[in-house]
């Protein structure tokens, strides 16, 4: 069996919008390098930006002061995104239920609910000061989980 080399980089963003679409830009292009299905591939950017506008919004709150840092690595088993922020930190299990009636019709709260249902694994780590969000997409994993 070949082996397969890890690609590893990371990005360090401001606290803007902009920095959204280079971490759902990055991570799409990994995607697509490593073999994954363009509706994989699309549902791991839409994920990637879901975490990156939780950190710039939710987490740093756009301070300038504070920034978003962005690791990709695939491996030969994975494809792995880290996203954090230097926020206050969240605790993800007082996330509500976006299913839930009284949240049906709100606007905002499906992001890690979409995290869990399309990757394969989504941890949460509290950092000194913010929040890591780690997403995999095993590289086997090539039916939508959606």
């Amino acid at each position: 069996m070949a082996k397969v080399a890890t690609h590893r980089f990371t990005l360090v963003l401001d606290s803007v919008l902009p920095s959204v679409e280079r971490v759902e830009g990055a991570a799409e292009t990994l995607a697509r390098q490593a073999g994954f299905a363009d509706e994989i591939s699309l549902q791991i950017s839409m994920v990637c930006r879901e975490a990156a506008v939780n950190a710039v919004l939710h987490g740093n709150r756009y301070d300038s002061q504070k920034h978003v840092t962005a690791s990709f690595e695939l491996t030969g088993q994975a494809l792995i995104v880290r996203v954090g922020d230097e926020g206050e930190g969240f605790d993800a299990g007082k996330t509500p239920n976006p299913l839930a009636p009284e949240n049906l019709l709100r606007t905002t709260g499906r992001g890690i609910f979409l995290m869990r249902a399309l990757m394969d694994e989504v941890h949460f780590r509290q950092l000194s000061p913010g929040t890591e969000i780690t997403l995999i997409k095993n590289r086997h994993s090539q039916e939508s989980k959606a």
